[in-house]
């Protein structure tokens, strides 16, 4: 690092369990975001001024005038625009150092087989079953650690699922795709906007220790936050032997 990059991240390098090996670790890794509305944002801004060397922004949406609540990437001068796109430019506000790489559509299944495997963690900020089984099932294949958190009304939820372990579950251990799950939106069911905040700055959080080795991730843990009343309740997650996901066939 040069002696700008020394001083940017001053207070990350005064902390031992990072120092400057581990703050250069950082600025090497590649993080993959699947969603940049109101968990990817927090998200993506904490990564960035943390100095992640690349981050891929994956969103299909453009930005709107109800996004503006809790999406605190974007602002009043990005409506209309690609939200990888508004993304980028608040990013590079925050960090013109870095490498943003920026994918304008609603992943599917095939494009996640490119873009896990060159990642060192993923973070699933998305809105719907449909893209987070996609995610996990993606993060199986290629061992690769995700940080899955998700919000609505004044509800939130994180959990970790480090997928590089064989013992660990995956999202399909916890939500069976085959299971009672329902997608409700917050367009239909609204969200406080700091709950996205939260939970987003927690999934930036996890994936820093986990690029870093350091501390105690939420791996085999969900953790359930009731806004209203600010209590949090710990459940473990246990690996399902017969999921089709994540188990290991010898």
């Amino acid at each position: 690092m040069d002696d700008q990059q020394l001083l940017r991240y001053s207070r990350h390098i005064l902390l031992p369990q990072i120092d400057i090996a581990g703050q250069e670790k950082l600025n090497q890794s590649q993080v993959l975001i699947i969603g940049a509305g109101g968990l990817g944002s927090p998200a993506a801004l904490y990564l960035a001024a943390s100095g992640i060397g690349h981050l891929t922004i994956c969103d299909g949406d453009q930005v709107d005038l109800t996004n503006l609540q809790r999406q605190i990437i974007h602002d009043s001068g990005t409506i209309g625009l690609a939200k990888t796109q508004s993304a980028k430019q608040a990013l590079h506000r925050i960090n013109p150092a870095i490498h943003i790489t920026t994918i304008q559509a609603h992943v599917d299944a095939e494009k996640l087989s490119q873009l896990v495997p060159q990642a060192d963690a993923v973070i699933d900020a998305s809105d719907n079953f449909s893209t987070r089984h996609h995610v996990n099932q993606a993060c199986a294949t290629h061992k690769k650690p995700l940080i899955s958190g998700a919000a609505v009304q004044f509800s939130g939820q994180i959990s970790v699922f480090d997928l590089r372990y064989d013992n660990s579950p995956c999202y399909h251990c916890l939500y069976p795709i085959d299971g009672d799950q329902e997608d409700m939106p917050c367009a239909i069911l609204g969200v406080f906007s700091p709950v996205v905040g939260i939970i987003g700055s927690m999934q930036a959080a996890e994936t820093l220790k986990i690029l870093l080795n350091i501390g105690q991730s939420l791996n085999g843990r969900l953790l359930l936050l009731d806004g209203l009343t600010m209590n949090w309740r710990s459940v473990r997650l246990n690996k399902d032997p017969l999921c089709p996901v994540c188990q290991r066939k010898n």
